[in-house]
Protein backbone atom coordinates (compact mmCIF):
# COMPACT_ATOMS: atom_id res chain seq x y z
CA UNK A 1 0.00 0.00 0.00
CA UNK A 2 3.32 2.43 0.74
CA UNK A 3 3.83 2.40 -2.97
CA UNK A 4 0.92 3.74 -3.56
CA UNK A 5 0.66 6.81 -1.29
CA UNK A 6 2.71 9.50 -2.76
CA UNK A 7 5.49 10.73 -0.23
CA UNK A 8 3.66 14.39 0.45
CA UNK A 9 3.90 16.33 4.05
CA UNK A 10 0.09 16.52 3.44
CA UNK A 11 -0.17 12.48 3.01
CA UNK A 12 2.10 11.94 6.15
CA UNK A 13 -0.04 14.47 8.30
CA UNK A 14 -3.40 12.20 6.81
CA UNK A 15 -1.69 9.09 8.09
CA UNK A 16 -0.03 9.95 11.25
CA UNK A 17 -3.97 10.98 12.11
CA UNK A 18 -5.53 7.06 11.16
CA UNK A 19 -2.53 6.07 12.70
CA UNK A 20 -3.44 7.57 15.61
CA UNK A 21 -7.29 6.96 15.52
CA UNK A 22 -6.44 2.99 14.98
CA UNK A 23 -4.37 2.93 17.90
CA UNK A 24 -7.38 4.64 20.43
CA UNK A 25 -9.74 2.69 18.54
CA UNK A 26 -7.70 -0.37 19.45
CA UNK A 27 -7.38 0.75 23.12
CA UNK A 28 -11.28 0.88 23.85
CA UNK A 29 -12.10 -2.34 21.71
CA UNK A 30 -8.96 -3.65 24.68
CA UNK A 31 -10.77 -1.84 27.32
CA UNK A 32 -14.47 -2.89 26.12
CA UNK A 33 -13.09 -6.47 25.63
CA UNK A 34 -11.88 -6.97 29.49
CA UNK A 35 -15.26 -5.24 30.93
CA UNK A 36 -17.29 -8.18 29.21
CA UNK A 37 -14.77 -10.91 30.35
CA UNK A 38 -15.09 -9.57 33.70
CA UNK A 39 -19.15 -9.78 33.22
CA UNK A 40 -18.67 -12.90 31.58
CA UNK A 41 -16.95 -14.78 34.09
CA UNK A 42 -19.25 -13.11 36.77
CA UNK A 43 -22.34 -14.49 34.77
CA UNK A 44 -20.17 -17.93 34.49
CA UNK A 45 -19.75 -18.37 38.08
CA UNK A 46 -23.57 -18.02 38.71
CA UNK A 47 -24.50 -20.13 35.98
CA UNK A 48 -22.58 -22.71 37.89
CA UNK A 49 -24.29 -22.33 40.72
CA UNK A 50 -27.80 -22.31 39.17
CA UNK A 51 -27.06 -25.49 37.28
CA UNK A 52 -26.08 -27.23 40.65
CA UNK A 53 -29.03 -25.94 42.42
CA UNK A 54 -31.56 -26.25 39.23
CA UNK A 55 -30.68 -30.10 39.13
CA UNK A 56 -31.73 -30.61 42.55
CA UNK A 57 -34.61 -29.09 41.85
CA UNK A 58 -35.49 -31.32 39.04
CA UNK A 59 -34.70 -34.31 40.58
CA UNK A 60 -37.07 -33.41 43.32
CA UNK A 61 -39.83 -32.05 41.22
CA UNK A 62 -39.45 -35.14 39.19
CA UNK A 63 -39.70 -37.57 41.83
CA UNK A 64 -42.73 -35.92 43.59
CA UNK A 65 -44.47 -36.15 40.30
CA UNK A 66 -43.67 -39.75 39.95
CA UNK A 67 -44.97 -39.97 43.57
CA UNK A 68 -48.16 -38.52 42.24
CA UNK A 69 -48.78 -40.50 39.36
CA UNK A 70 -48.10 -43.43 41.30
CA UNK A 71 -51.00 -42.34 43.76
CA UNK A 72 -53.46 -41.47 41.06
CA UNK A 73 -52.32 -42.38 37.35
CA UNK A 74 -51.38 -39.98 35.20
CA UNK A 75 -52.12 -36.72 36.31
CA UNK A 76 -52.64 -35.11 33.31
CA UNK A 77 -55.75 -34.04 33.75
CA UNK A 78 -54.92 -32.21 37.09
CA UNK A 79 -51.90 -30.45 34.64
CA UNK A 80 -54.48 -29.62 32.56
CA UNK A 81 -56.30 -27.43 35.45
CA UNK A 82 -53.33 -25.46 35.73
CA UNK A 83 -53.91 -21.72 34.37
CA UNK A 84 -51.17 -20.41 31.84
CA UNK A 85 -48.44 -18.06 33.42
CA UNK A 86 -48.58 -15.10 31.24
CA UNK A 87 -46.63 -12.89 33.57
CA UNK A 88 -42.93 -13.37 32.16
CA UNK A 89 -41.86 -10.07 30.43
CA UNK A 90 -38.39 -9.26 29.08
CA UNK A 91 -36.42 -5.90 29.58
CA UNK A 92 -32.56 -5.61 28.36
CA UNK A 93 -29.88 -3.71 30.05
CA UNK A 94 -26.36 -2.55 28.21
CA UNK A 95 -22.93 -3.97 28.75
CA UNK A 96 -20.75 -1.64 26.03
CA UNK A 97 -23.12 -2.10 23.73
CA UNK A 98 -23.85 -5.57 24.25
CA UNK A 99 -27.91 -5.58 25.41
CA UNK A 100 -28.36 -8.38 28.04
CA UNK A 101 -31.56 -9.46 28.82
CA UNK A 102 -33.31 -9.18 32.32
CA UNK A 103 -35.98 -11.47 32.61
CA UNK A 104 -38.95 -11.07 35.27
CA UNK A 105 -41.96 -13.01 35.81
CA UNK A 106 -44.08 -12.56 38.69
CA UNK A 107 -44.06 -14.82 41.88
CA UNK A 108 -47.54 -16.01 44.04
CA UNK A 109 -48.08 -17.72 46.60
CA UNK A 110 -49.40 -21.32 45.36
CA UNK A 111 -52.85 -21.50 44.57
CA UNK A 112 -54.43 -24.74 44.21
CA UNK A 113 -56.23 -24.66 41.06
CA UNK A 114 -57.33 -28.36 41.39
CA UNK A 115 -60.05 -29.86 43.51
CA UNK A 116 -58.94 -31.64 47.23
CA UNK A 117 -61.09 -34.07 47.18
CA UNK A 118 -59.41 -36.43 44.23
CA UNK A 119 -56.05 -35.72 45.34
CA UNK A 120 -52.97 -35.84 48.36
CA UNK A 121 -50.18 -34.44 49.43
CA UNK A 122 -48.14 -35.99 46.54
CA UNK A 123 -49.74 -34.01 43.82
CA UNK A 124 -49.29 -30.83 46.10
CA UNK A 125 -46.24 -31.77 46.84
CA UNK A 126 -45.40 -32.01 43.05
CA UNK A 127 -47.06 -28.40 42.03
CA UNK A 128 -45.10 -26.64 44.65
CA UNK A 129 -41.93 -28.22 43.43
CA UNK A 130 -42.45 -27.43 39.46
CA UNK A 131 -43.14 -23.92 40.71
CA UNK A 132 -40.38 -23.52 41.97
CA UNK A 133 -38.62 -24.77 38.51
CA UNK A 134 -40.55 -22.30 36.63
CA UNK A 135 -39.14 -19.25 38.76
CA UNK A 136 -35.18 -21.01 38.64
CA UNK A 137 -35.78 -21.88 35.11
CA UNK A 138 -36.03 -18.04 34.03
CA UNK A 139 -32.92 -16.94 36.08
CA UNK A 140 -31.08 -19.87 34.12
CA UNK A 141 -32.09 -18.76 30.75
CA UNK A 142 -31.64 -15.10 31.56
CA UNK A 143 -28.21 -16.11 32.95
CA UNK A 144 -27.63 -18.48 29.63
CA UNK A 145 -28.45 -15.87 27.21
CA UNK A 146 -26.64 -13.21 28.67
CA UNK A 147 -23.51 -15.34 28.63
CA UNK A 148 -24.30 -16.17 24.74
CA UNK A 149 -24.86 -12.69 23.66
CA UNK A 150 -21.48 -11.87 25.86
CA UNK A 151 -19.54 -14.61 24.45
CA UNK A 152 -20.60 -13.32 20.51
CA UNK A 153 -19.99 -9.69 21.84
CA UNK A 154 -16.60 -10.51 23.09
CA UNK A 155 -15.60 -12.51 19.91
CA UNK A 156 -15.82 -10.14 17.30
CA UNK A 157 -14.56 -7.47 19.74
CA UNK A 158 -11.78 -9.50 19.86
CA UNK A 159 -11.68 -10.10 15.74
CA UNK A 160 -11.87 -6.48 15.86
CA UNK A 161 -9.12 -5.58 17.99
CA UNK A 162 -6.77 -8.62 16.31
CA UNK A 163 -7.66 -6.53 12.84
CA UNK A 164 -6.34 -3.34 14.11
CA UNK A 165 -3.37 -4.51 16.06
CA UNK A 166 -2.12 -7.22 13.29
CA UNK A 167 -2.84 -5.07 10.15
CA UNK A 168 -4.14 -1.90 10.21
CA UNK A 169 -1.78 -0.20 12.63
CA UNK A 170 1.49 -1.71 11.29
CA UNK A 171 0.12 -0.62 7.72
CA UNK A 172 -0.34 2.72 8.90
CA UNK A 173 3.09 2.89 11.01
CA UNK A 174 4.55 0.71 7.56
CA UNK A 175 3.32 3.75 5.34
CA UNK A 176 4.88 6.51 7.94
CA UNK A 177 7.96 5.10 7.60
CA UNK A 178 7.82 5.12 4.18
CA UNK A 179 6.92 8.50 3.33
CA UNK A 180 9.51 10.05 6.12
CA UNK A 181 12.42 7.83 4.96
CA UNK A 182 11.06 9.47 1.31
CA UNK A 183 10.36 13.09 2.56
CA UNK A 184 14.05 13.12 4.26
CA UNK A 185 15.70 11.64 1.67
CA UNK A 186 14.37 14.54 -0.77
CA UNK A 187 15.58 16.42 2.01
CA UNK A 188 18.98 15.33 1.85
CA UNK A 189 18.90 15.61 -2.21
CA UNK A 190 17.79 19.20 -2.41
CA UNK A 191 20.29 19.80 0.19
CA UNK A 192 23.50 18.41 -1.33
CA UNK A 193 21.66 20.21 -4.35
CA UNK A 194 21.86 23.50 -2.46
CA UNK A 195 25.39 22.92 -1.27
CA UNK A 196 26.59 22.31 -5.46
CA UNK A 197 24.56 25.24 -6.18
CA UNK A 198 26.36 27.36 -3.61
CA UNK A 199 29.89 26.19 -4.75
CA UNK A 200 29.66 26.90 -8.21
CA UNK A 201 28.17 30.45 -7.66
CA UNK A 202 31.10 31.01 -5.23
CA UNK A 203 33.56 29.41 -7.95
CA UNK A 204 32.10 32.15 -10.15
CA UNK A 205 32.20 35.02 -8.10
CA UNK A 206 35.84 33.83 -7.44
CA UNK A 207 36.87 33.40 -11.08
CA UNK A 208 35.18 36.78 -11.60
CA UNK A 209 36.90 38.80 -9.01
CA UNK A 210 40.32 37.01 -10.50
CA UNK A 211 39.11 38.32 -13.97
CA UNK A 212 38.38 41.67 -12.73
CA UNK A 213 41.93 41.93 -10.98
CA UNK A 214 43.93 40.86 -14.26
CA UNK A 215 42.31 43.71 -16.33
Amino acid sequence: MSEQIFPTKGNLLNIQKSLLLAKVGYELLDKKRNILIRELMSLVDDAKSLCGTIDRIYIRAYSALQMANISHGVVENIANAMPIDNTLSVSYRSVMGCELPKLSIEQKKPVLNYGLQYTDSNVDMAYICFERVKYMTTTLAEVENSIYRLTNSIRKTQTRANALQNIVIPRYESIVRFITNSLEEKEREEFSRMKVIKAQKLKKKRYSVKSRSKI
